[in-house]
């Protein structure tokens, strides 16, 4: 839960510029852009986390985001995580590859939408 809160923070500063924007200008990112398309998975990927709908597919398609962040932007300034800047990337990164497997557990939307199904 408070993975995706913190996931959807880091995507509204893309999106919407809040609670504050990209450096140096404050501005959210270009409409379309690489950024901006990553903001928009973050914030609505992060939402369908929270609440638990399609979370293995979308999880998976976040851990994929987060591995490309990682090596697109991170890894090129060193190898260690801690000292790159990187090191939130990848434990997204691998708490999402959890959750695209693991799933959300039982009090999530899917789990709800199978139970109906199953019932009735």
């Amino acid at each position: 839960m408070f993975a995706a809160l913190g996931f959807m923070q880091a995507g509204a500063v893309k999106l919407f510029a809040f609670p504050v924007g990209i450096p140096p200008h404050g501005l959210p990112a270009p409409f379309l852009s690489q950024a901006w398309i990553g903001g928009f998975l973050e914030v609505f990927g992060g939402f369908f986390i929270l609440v638990g709908f399609w979370t293995r597919p979308v999880a998976f398609i976040l851990s994929g985001e987060m591995a490309v962040a990682y090596f697109q932007f991170h890894f090129p300034r060193g190898p260690w995580p801690s000292v790159n800047g990187g090191l939130a990337a990848l434990v997204y990164c691998f708490v999402w590859l959890y959750f695209s497997s693991a799933g959300a557990g039982a009090w999530c939307i899917d789990e709800v939408l199978r139970s109906r199904k199953h019932t009735g």
